[in-house]
């Protein structure tokens, strides 16, 4: 799949991402770029909250085509990611099969082998495609999964909570863009999909398949980058508590925290500002929304009172100097 006229160049991807209210530092709109040019799968790694997955659905967006989403979990299996067989329309059909006789022992003894060959060809089309039940790794190799001859976005999400074995399985995937079904056959992309992979880093992913991406690691933004994604994502909000809000979250993360909020925490947290009706951060209403901030007990705690005093306090002597 080659790169669409529309965006034939590093700075047209971060344009065409930023229409999309996502902003893209310039390795991160490289790294889109060439996965796209050299059709690589591109390795998204990072903490939780940093707009890894939005990468993806946004893709889908700028490349007007389906998006295909995995979401890996521990014990993620074949019959889940892959494939499987409609087992209920499989018996529905053999129950059809025996009321109208094709089934009957007494049929089997008095068939000629015409009929016997008839029969037999029935039951091999209980593992025929009309059975087939596509999972999404199958959906976004198969024809079928492409929308108005687009090849799709396959987003694996979150793969490092997947089991080592269900990554292995990925290498023939991301190396030939094929799936092999016993009762089938192979199936072979036609026109590859663009893939996508995330990982929160809770374990590392093996060498092999990481030589088959391209690697980015996305990392928490400078104030500057979350100012403008808080804009882009929340125009309606007041300036000011804008750059509060996110001088708030940027202290935090120079902390101790057991977890330190990210990007879709901070987005939260705006939202919820505004629909508070606040026009400035204050010490009361940060310690009464902290839990749309921060996901852990301890870490609020933590924060809670003295510290949210003296971020404030800062807060409030940078604004007046910048006044």
């Amino acid at each position: 799949m080659t790169i669409p006229i529309q965006l034939p160049s590093v700075e047209s991807v971060a344009e065409a991402l930023r229409t999309k209210a996502y902003i893209a530092d310039h390795s991160l709109a490289t790294a889109v770029f060439l996965a796209l040019k050299l059709n690589r799968p591109l390795f998204l790694e990072g903490e939780a909250g940093v707009g890894k997955t939005e990468v993806a659905k946004i893709l889908s967006q700028m490349l007007d085509t389906r998006l295909i989403r995995l979401q890996c979990y521990e014990g993620l299996d074949v019959s889940t990611a892959v494939y499987e067989w409609n087992y209920a329309r499989q018996m529905l059909q053999i129950r059809l099969m025996e009321a109208t006789g094709s089934g009957s022992q007494a049929q089997e003894e008095t068939a000629a082998p015409k009929d016997r060959g008839l029969e037999e060809s029935a039951i091999q089309d209980l593992f025929s495609d009309t059975f087939l039940l596509r999972r999404p790794l199958l959906q976004a190799i198969d024809s079928r999964g492409q929308q108005n001859g687009k090849a799709p976005i396959l987003l694996i999400d979150e793969l490092d909570r997947a089991d080592e074995e269900f990554e292995a399985f990925l290498l023939e995937v991301l190396s030939d863009f094929q799936i092999t079904i016993p009762e089938i056959g192979t199936i072979q992309a036609t026109v590859p999909p663009v893939v996508v992979i995330t990982s929160n880093r809770t374990r590392e992913i093996h060498d092999a398949l990481k030589r088959r991406c391209l690697y980015h690691w996305i990392d928490y933004p400078s104030f500057e980058k979350e100012y403008a994604i808080l804009r882009a994502k929340a125009p309606d909000a007041s300036e000011r508590l804008s750059r509060e809000v996110v001088g708030f979250v940027q202290e935090l993360r120079r902390g101790e925290l057991y977890k330190f909020p990210g990007v879709a925490e901070t987005l939260d947290w705006m939202n919820a500002l505004t629909a508070l009706d606040q026009e400035e951060l204050t010490e009361e209403v940060v310690d009464e929304t902290l839990g749309v901030l921060l996901k852990y007990r301890d870490d609020i705690e933590k924060v809670q009172g003295q510290t949210v005093r003296d971020i404030v306090q800062v807060l409030r002597k940078s604004a007046a100097v910048n006044e």
